[in-house]
């Protein structure tokens, strides 16, 4: 049985490449049959979807590298012919760098350093970016700071100068702090009514326990702590030239950009040595429950740690996910979704951190289903250990995985994107070049290997979270039937 996903792909394939015909051209309409004949003409045979076309490997574009005197590094990638220029500044320093006591203040810092430069305000910076004709966005992540900005190709060494600016000379206005807090505090209390979110901080603490990965997201009281003082404390000892990479992608003119480059970024200090705490993650084999009085769905996340992009292993794990849960034509989606009907949206997928993951099935059931939900969810992962897939199967996967490679790198952002994480987890070019060739290599053999090194229900931990009346005694019957299995 062909699977769902090439059946669709197929049509929509088909339906893409059709010829058109334009309305001078259009032929006459022949006449209508009489019904007799109509009823009595056999069906038109189906039409096979078009065969798809070997997949190429990604030719990472020429770049130029330079590390300037104090170690901050950089890398301009000539993309494509539209004049506009991509920009990101990473830093090495994020959440998982906070104290313990301190957690926020990573994010608190990323807020205050978009109100401005000790040069000029928030409305000066949003009009000086507006007026290249892009855009300015800090983020602040688990291991790293991002700024990203773009411009029309012709600002490039004016926009260059300007996220120097902005890293380098942050205003910190304390008068916009409480403003700030208040927003921060509203962020955190949205997210954390979502079930997902309580789900996943659950899930989080299990595995990585005290380490910053685990940490709830920051209280009221914990936010409201939080200092200017601390806040500048912590750019003072997190931030420098040796933890930033540089990266430009797009149409550019590549001798006066690095000049602008070196320039504006030569007269920062070093600062500290790029570090990041390894997590050691803990098996827990476990189920948790969390109260959702009255939810008529459940939250369900269920996983346990895994290898990271630096361990071989890893590009076989990333397709045997696809497979298993992370893509729409997957086992697990077409079982409890199209099957059984008892989640909309289910997904799993792979966890990255600088030396440590986790995977994971998520997925929002009905309440009355949790643990059926449950039951397929480890029947479809028990069925892959004992079973490789059929060729097909799997080669519908590999398409579907070296599509979305070919997608993340068709921008500037993207290739950006692809650059920074080298370069996080220490991997070489030929990540990247060779990743669609490596994708194509796993065999159902592996596959299979795969989910019973690295997906293995006795060793997961389970959280759901929903109306405890409800599923504490599905729970119950699901871990009896596990103990039997077991």
């Amino acid at each position: 049985m062909k699977p769902l996903y090439l059946t669709l792909l197929g049509a929509a394939l088909a339906v893409a490449s059709a010829p058109t015909v334009s309305a001078q051209t259009k032929p006459a309409k022949p006449a209508a049959k009489p019904a007799a004949a109509q009823a009595a003409a056999p069906a038109a045979p189906k039409e096979a979807p078009p065969v798809g076309s070997t997949p190429r490997d990604f030719a990472l574009p020429a770049k130029e590298e330079f590390v300037l005197p104090n170690g901050l590094k950089a890398k301009l990638v000539p993309y494509g012919q539209v004049p506009k220029v991509t920009m990101m500044v990473a830093i090495q320093a994020g959440n998982v760098h906070e104290a313990a006591d301190q957690v926020g203040v990573a994010d608190l810092l990323g807020k205050l350093m978009n109100e401005g430069t000790t040069t000029f305000n928030a409305t000066q910076l949003a009009d000086k970016v507006a007026r290249m004709g892009g855009s300015l966005n800090i983020s602040v992540g688990q291991d790293q700071t991002m700024v990203w900005a773009s411009c029309l190709s012709e600002y490039a060494p004016e926009l260059a100068a300007l996220l120097a600016e902005v890293v380098l000379r942050p205003a910190l206005p304390a008068a916009e702090l409480p403003r700030i807090k208040t927003d921060f505090k509203r962020q955190m209390n949205l997210a954390r009514a979502q079930p997902g979110t309580q789900a996943r901080q659950k899930f989080s603490a299990s595995l990585y326990g005290n380490h910053p990965y685990g940490r709830p997201l920051p209280t009221d009281a914990a936010i409201d702590a939080l200092t200017l003082e601390q806040v500048k404390a912590f750019y003072q000892s997190q931030y420098g030239a040796k933890r930033t990479s540089v990266y430009v992608a797009g149409k550019f003119n590549a001798p006066v950009l690095r000049e602008a480059i070196t320039k504006a970024w030569s007269e920062w200090a070093p600062g500290p040595e790029p570090r990041i705490e390894v997590a050691k993650a803990q098996f827990r084999p476990d189920v948790m429950t969390l109260d959702r009085p009255s939810a008529p769905q459940s939250t369900i996340v269920i996983g346990m740690p895994v290898v990271d992009p630096s361990h071989p292993d890893y590009m076989r794990l990333r397709v045997t996910n696809s497979l298993l849960g992370g893509s729409f034509g997957s086992r697990i989606t077409r079982n409890i979704r199209e099957d059984k009907g008892y989640t909309y949206s289910p997904y799993s997928y792979v966890e990255t951190h600088y030396r440590a993951g986790n995977w994971s099935q998520n997925a929002d059931v009905t309440t009355q289903e949790t643990g059926n939900s449950l039951k397929e969810i480890v029947y479809e992962i028990e069925r892959l250990q004992k079973e490789a897939p059929s060729a097909e199967e799997l080669k519908g996967i590999q398409n579907y995985e070296s599509g979305l490679f070919v997608l993340r790198n068709s921008t500037p952002g993207g290739i950006i994107n692809q650059l920074n994480t080298l370069d996080l987890h220490g991997l070489p070019d030929s990540y990247l070049t060779e990743q669609v060739k490596n994708i194509n290599a796993v065999t159902p053999q592996q596959v299979s290997e795969t989910a019973r090194k690295y997906v293995r229900p006795e060793a997961m931990t389970v959280v759901v979270v929903g109306d405890k009346k409800i599923i504490d005694p599905q729970i119950k019957k699901f871990k009896e039937s596990r103990k039997k299995a077991l």
